[in-house]
């Protein structure tokens, strides 16, 4: 099968083809595993972190690819929920020890055994990949391939910071970035949260108007100095200055998810100049999201459904993943970036 696969950690800035397209062996489903034949792949910030190093492979070659979408062409003969020719999506989370504390209390997001689809195994930049079938989830019938593919990490991802924000109605929400997970964040608050007014910062101009046509209340620069003060603050971004700038905006009380599996390094030195009565004192929290659960793919996929959510998205095809990837690391971003197979 055809598959865009990585074979070392690189520098996207330096190597705009960090993937190359290679013929590999079709997988064959183990007893507890179904065989998808993959329709559409949504393609993650988590995938350059992967290609630069920030949380690597444990070893090489892989298949990126986390936000799958594909038909099921066969089971193992173990399976027993799952029929060949039914549509599934398959997450970040791949797999989970099953045994452990965090597992039996539904947080499997922090089982030490926890495994990443496209970094810990193959993944869905690829013609065909395996899954366990209690890790797949069915697809609703609303959405095209295209659509339900971003909802299975930016959307799932993106429901759990809300979750862990602690919102409530008629209060201050912050987004910081507003890429893939944060345009669908904007809407679920929209839908649940009719009366709270959502503040957008962002870099790019493209993404503040983008967050206005949404229906956000405010958007502007992530430094800009507002009169409202944030309830709850949602950082999406890959990098440290949105934190400081966002503690900031928070309220005493208040609270920020940090939305992100890594920081670029490039200006950790930021938080080494906190101003403590400013920043961090009147109780202000600051709170991190560990991957998602099975929990929080099929509720918000359930959510998105009942809205519904569609996320505005742009297609490549398998072999401009590359494309994707550098456009995604340059910020030429609105909304989700998706490979679709042939």
């Amino acid at each position: 099968m055809k598959a865009m696969i990585l074979n070392s950690i690189t520098d996207l800035e330096l190597n705009t083809k960090p993937l190359e397209m290679a013929y590999i062996p079709k997988p064959i489903p183990a007893e507890y595993e179904v065989l998808v034949k993959v329709l559409a792949c949504g393609v993650c910030h988590t995938e350059i972190d992967e290609i630069e190093g920030r949380t690597p492979p444990p070893g090489f070659p892989i298949v990126p690819g986390h936000q799958v979408v594909g038909v099921v062409e066969s089971i193992g003969k173990k399976v027993t929920k799952i029929r060949p020719g039914e549509r599934v999506g398959i997450a970040w989370i791949f797999s989970s020890c099953g045994k452990c504390t965090f597992c039996l209390s539904g947080r499997e997001n922090l089982c030490r055994g926890f495994i990443a689809t496209g970094r810990d195994v193959n993944g869905g930049y690829s013609e065909y990949m395996t899954v366990p079938e209690s890790f797949a989830y069915h697809v609703p019938q609303v959405f095209t391939n295209s659509q339900a593919a971003p909802l299975l990490c930016a959307g799932a991802v993106g429901y759990r910071s809300l979750m862990l924000s602690g919102l409530k109605d008629g209060s201050n929400l912050g987004l910081t970035g507003f890429g893939a997970s944060a345009h669908l964040v904007l809407q679920i608050v929209r839908y649940r949260f009719p009366k709270t007014k959502i503040f957008v910062f962002a870099r790019s101009e493209n993404e503040r108007t983008f967050a206005r046509e949404l229906g956000a209340f405010w958007a502007g620069d992530t430094t800009a100095d507002i009169s409202d003060q944030m309830d709850c603050i949602i950082d999406t971004t890959p990098v440290w200055k949105p934190v400081v700038d966002a503690l900031n905006k928070l309220k005493p009380g208040g609270r920020l998810i940090i939305n992100a599996i890594r920081k670029e390094e490039t200006d950790k030195n930021q938080l080494l100049n906190l101003d403590f009565s400013k920043q961090l004192w009147m109780e202000k929290e600051i709170k991190s999201v560990a991957n998602v659960t099975r929990k929080d793919v099929i509720e918000f996929l359930n959510l998105a459904a009942e809205i519904p959510i569609l996320p505005e998205i742009q297609e490549y095809k398998l072999d401009e993943a590359n494309i994707a990837l550098t456009e995604l690391k340059q910020r030429k971003i609105r909304g989700a970036k998706v490979l679709v197979m042939d």
